[in-house]
């Protein structure tokens, strides 16, 4: 690790702070906020999805560096030897997803899928490569197809300094677990702006019930982009007005949303991708507006067991088990749901932050908006 950077990586290093944090903070569910009627798993996360591990670098320095790295590994054994069906819909195509074509040819996900800054891609994406090469078992391969996703955090990091190194992701992936996942200000969400407030990482789960499926849905976002902020069909931009094109400070909308969808169910490539367009109507409902310069796009994965695609099959053919059409819809439901509460996770965990050229980002009033989301609660 570079010398003058502090660099905590969230998965396995942050010990008691990690805890510390999750006392002094409660998410809005925790404090009488419940978004959709859909239960949720145990943690509320998409780590409730069996199997799914995500790690964090975050990289801070003096008044300049405020970046990161978000990896998740939709299992922990040999990807590329085990890829899982796997699709990307892009909302809008205004990004830099590297990966995407093969991932919507071939219907897999062969990397673990990391998330970080625009100008960090490439390393990140060497980095990827590096450590699929360096797996036992993996000593002839030759081809890797990294799936790197971004966000620009150029208003509060100094993006243009490329500090995010090849090191830095694969902490983040090394230190992935699915026992627990800090939200907010964190990895690949440290330097990123939302609604006009202080952005970052945001996770949701929805558990089915039984009678429908039994399956989990679970989500985690990189909040960056612009809009009429609305929490739970409150209209808070509104009410606090602050929102997009209100006035010139408030003019530039631009930034992107990565939005990551786990779930257990059974799905191919074409359902997964019915899967992942209902996120857009989560992120619609949180007030995004999808504008001209933003990188919205949703990659979704499917961890059923019996799916797995051998990178070497023993036979010419493979038998899937599919999800019938018509068990999907609750899904669909699960995956709006997830995808808006994550979103409001990412801006009520966040911490105010202060970046390059003295630009500021302040976490979103919550105490002056706690009166307001109970009391109005339908």
């Amino acid at each position: 690790m570079k010398t003058g950077f502090i660099v905590m990586l969230s998965m396995g290093l942050l010990g008691n702070r990690q805890e510390l944090v999750a006392q002094e903070k409660q998410r809005p569910r925790d404090m009488g906020i419940v978004i959709g009627v859909l239960p949720t798993g145990q943690y509320n996360s998409i780590i409730d999805v069996k199997g799914v591990a995500v790690g964090h670098t975050t990289l801070v320095k003096a008044d300049s560096v405020r970046t990161g790295v978000t990896a998740i590994l939709p299992h922990t054994g040999n990807l590329f030897k085990r890829k899982v069906p796997a699709a990307i819909y892009t909302g809008n195509g205004f990004g830099k997803l590297a990966g995407s074509t093969q991932v919507n040819e071939l219907g897999n996900l062969e990397t673990p899928i990391i998330l970080t800054n625009t100008l960090s891609v490439p390393n990140a994406m060497n980095a990827l490569i590096s450590y699929t090469l360096s797996l036992p078992g993996n000593e002839r391969v030759s081809s890797v197809n990294a799936v790197v996703g971004e966000t620009n955090d150029g208003y509060l990091n100094d993006i243009r300094g490329r500090h995010v190194q090849e090191e830095h992701i694969l902490s983040a992936i090394k230190n992935a677990n699915s026992n627990t996942l800090e939200e907010g200000s964190i990895g690949a969400g440290t330097g990123t702006v939302c609604f006009g407030f202080k952005g970052g990482i945001g996770t949701a789960s929805r558990k089915l019930p039984a009678k429908l499926g039994g399956y989990t849905v679970g989500v985690m976002v990189q909040s960056n982009f612009g809009g009429v902020l609305s929490i739970d069909g409150i209209p808070v931009g509104e009410h606090l007005q602050k929102f997009s094109f209100r006035n010139e400070l408030l003019n530039n909308v631009d930034g992107s949303c990565m939005m990551v969808l786990a779930t257990d169910a059974p799905l191919d490539h074409r359902n997964l991708m019915r899967l992942a367009k209902r996120a857009m109507l989560g992120l619609g409902k949180t007030g995004g507006i999808a504008s001209n310069g933003s990188g919205d796009y949703v990659i979704a994965f499917s961890t059923a067991a019996e799916n797995q695609i051998p990178h070497q099959p023993a036979t010419a053919t493979q038998t899937f088990l599919n999800l019938h059409n018509d068990n999907t819809s609750q899904l669909f439901m699960a995956a709006i749901e997830a995808t808006e509460e994550a979103i409001i996770n990412s801006l009520w965990m966040a911490n105010t932050t202060i970046g390059i050229k003295g630009n500021k980002a302040e976490r979103i009033p919550v105490e002056k908006l706690l009166p307001l989301l109970t009391t109005e609660k339908k």
